[in-house]
């Protein structure tokens, strides 16, 4: 078992002053694990809304909640829409005898009901899979190949988390999918996901995707927008600013869990993966989930100009930019340069997977990833 204090942390603080947290996130990422892990310290109401005996018990939600009392948890919320103004009367009640923890996969109806229905009476926790600073010192690779769904990182092999991270993407085209709310075809949005592999880190263009797949650009930016509610991809926007400069104005995707992005282009081992066309890319990719993901509060963009200069991410209110490269030492570029001036940054970070940290020119340092995810606000 590896710990997810953070999280622990995070929900425990939601509960403690507030009736009801939203624990969300992507399937298999370990959000029932955690909340046993809440409820073993009580005894509270559990509820699985894919357990059909529970999904029977609350057909009359009222009657079946009301009297409980300390936690409880409803697992796989996004299944029940019409417990949202249930659990609104719930939380509204003198001496808040009882506090809510739901879970849930983003779905429409759910990420609609809690921002309408429980407006100002619930904190929302995103969930991830494993994290650098939740793991041992030296498992940086290994989370790299594998990605963080704890099963897949844990397995004992890399044959068996492979195949782990195959099944998964078949279960969610065939069935998560239309269980969340999403109607569409599993073989064209595999198809859609496999290719958008192929643009993992680059600019968004929907255009190019639609026409090699016969479908709309209205239709390709739906799927995009599907696999960005689910967890499964972020997407980046640019930042937008007057320095006299013809900035870059599309967004940027990226394969949100590294192993998922591996699956989809065949890298079973962490040789493969050295050898592979798209390293440089699949680096860019994990290291920037760890270093967002180790600051959920903060706003982060990246920065291009067409004349070829940019820089991956960018926090405008510490003025911080980071540069993410697979080089062993790296160095100094002009682009850094521009980036410094343009953006009047306070500091520049060049992330890489060395273990050595040393300036390259004033306010421009190289840090080691692990370094650079351990950053403020951490989320895990």
């Amino acid at each position: 078992m590896i710990a997810r204090n953070g999280y622990l942390e995070r929900v425990r603080t939601g509960l403690g002053r507030g009736p009801i947290v939203a624990l969300i996130g992507p399937r298999q990422c370990g959000k029932t694990t955690l909340a046993r892990q809440l409820m073993s310290s009580g005894t509270p109401g559990y509820f699985d809304l894919e357990d059909p005996a529970t999904v029977a018990v609350l057909e009359n939600p009222m009657s079946a909640l009301a009297p409980l009392t300390g936690l409880v948890v409803v697992d796989e919320a996004q299944r029940a829409p019409g417990l949202f103004p249930v659990l609104r009367v719930l939380a509204d009640r003198d001496g808040q005898p009882a506090t809510f923890l739901i879970l849930g996969s983003a779905s429409p109806e759910l990420s609609r009901q809690a921002s309408e229905s429980l407006a100002g009476r619930v904190e929302i926790v995103e969930m991830g899979g494993f994290h650098l600073t939740e793991l041992a010192a030296g498992e940086t690779n290994r989370l790299w190949l594998r990605g963080g769904f704890p099963r897949s990182f844990l397995a004992g092999t890399e044959p068996d988390s492979f195949a782990w991270r195959r099944n998964f993407i078949r279960t969610f085209l065939d069935r998560d999918l239309a269980g969340l709310g999403f109607g569409m075809s599993p073989p064209t949005m595999g198809r859609f996901w496999t290719m958008l592999a192929h643009y993992h880190g680059q600019l968004w263009n929907g255009n190019e995707i639609a026409a090699s797949m016969g479908i709309s650009a209205t239709t390709a930016r739906h799927y995009l927008d599907v696999l960005e509610q689910t967890f499964m991809i972020r997407r980046l926007l640019p930042w937008h600013t007057n320095v006299g400069k013809r900035l870059v104005k599309t967004p940027k995707t990226y394969f949100r869990d590294s192993g998922i992005f591996h699956a989809l282009q065949g890298i079973e081992t962490h040789h493969g993966l050295l050898t592979h066309p798209k390293l440089g890319a699949s680096w860019e990719g994990f290291a920037l989930e760890q270093i967002l993901r180790a600051r959920p509060a903060e706003d982060a963009y990246f920065y291009a100009i067409h004349s070829g200069s940019e820089l991956d991410l960018f926090f405008p209110n510490r003025r911080q930019g980071i540069e993410i490269k697979y080089q062993d030492a790296p160095r100094l570029t002009r682009s850094m340069r521009i980036a410094m001036d343009d953006l009047k940054l306070t500091e520049l970070l060049v992330v890489y997977p060395g273990n050595r940290e040393y300036a390259l020119a004033d306010g421009i340092r190289a840090v080691p990833l692990e370094a650079a995810s351990a950053g403020p606000g951490l989320a895990c």
